[in-house]
């Protein structure tokens, strides 16, 4: 891993995906790249720590942004990990898929401004845009990551053959930490696959890789996001990690209503890959 993009807004959930990336720099020695999208009036340039600007109005406000950035650069990244930044006019959406390709980035981390159910994390604005249409790794949160640690990761799938690109990303992380990774597939009253069927196939998905340690693990909910989280919960994985599929985003592995009273405390980092 050694290009992590972060889209910053300067909001709480921009400062935990801040924290993270920190983190994961920290000990991968990544570049952690910082971006922020702006609208200005036409005749403004992209601005980077060097430019210079003709609009006087608009020179004033972009160095105001630009001493925001570098001071949130400050306050959550050590002189030790290398960060670049960039003020970008730009939609957002369309910045993050564009500047992500440009740099080759390995990983986009960011925060999502969800309340406290479920599916605020996948559903709305440009951070499910992004999770829909990436084809890079994205880690979402909306909690901050006050103890980090990445010990315990699940893969929550069907384990169908569409899905070994994104596992093997998501392999390529785990890896980077030594992490033990909790296979999981969800049984459902309405989709059903006796114990012996499902383990076979998880067993057949993975024989390619190689996975240091591993738990395959069936378990059966009510519906599937409630597997994942009560699964997650019972074994306090630290983060989650599942495949999207285009337009449908993550709605694809869930069955039935989302559970809306499930609480923001449940929510784990997702990671996420769209095959």
């Amino acid at each position: 891993m050694k290009k992590i993009l972060v889209p910053v807004d300067f909001s709480k959930p921009s400062e935990y995906a801040a924290k993270m990336a920190a983190k994961i720099a920290e000990k991968t020695n990544a570049t952690v790249y910082l971006i922020h999208f702006i609208e200005l009036p036409s005749g403004i340039i992209d601005v980077g720590a060097s430019s210079r600007f003709s609009i006087p109005e608009s020179m004033l406000y972009l160095r105001k942004t630009k001493d925001k950035i570098v001071a949130f650069k400050k306050i959550f990244f050590s002189e030790e990990i290398t960060v670049e930044y960039f003020i970008k006019i730009s939609n957002p959406f369309e910045g993050i898929k564009k500047y992500a390709q440009k740099i080759d980035a390995d990983l986009i981390i960011m925060g999502s401004k969800g309340h406290s159910t479920f599916d605020d994390i996948i559903i709305g604005s440009n951070t499910e845009k992004v999770v829909r249409s990436s084809k890079i790794p994205v880690i979402i949160l909306k909690t901050n990551p006050k103890k980090f640690k990445l010990k315990n990761l699940v893969f929550a799938s069907n384990f169908k053959k569409e899905n070994q690109e994104a596992f093997g990303k998501f392999l390529n992380f785990a890896n980077a930490f030594q992490s033990k990774v909790h296979l999981l597939q969800i049984n459902t009253p309405s989709q059903f696959e006796n114990t012996a069927d499902s383990k076979q196939k998880i067993k057949n998905f993975i024989e390619k890789y190689d996975l240091p340690k591993f738990s395959i693990n069936i378990y059966n909910d009510n519906s599937v996001e409630k597997g994942i989280l009560n699964f997650s919960r019972e074994r306090k994985v630290d983060l989650i990690a599942l495949s999207t599929h285009g337009r449908s985003g993550i709605s694809h592995l869930f069955v039935g209503s989302v559970a809306k009273n499930l609480s923001k405390k449940a929510l784990k980092p997702m990671f996420t890959v769209k095959v």
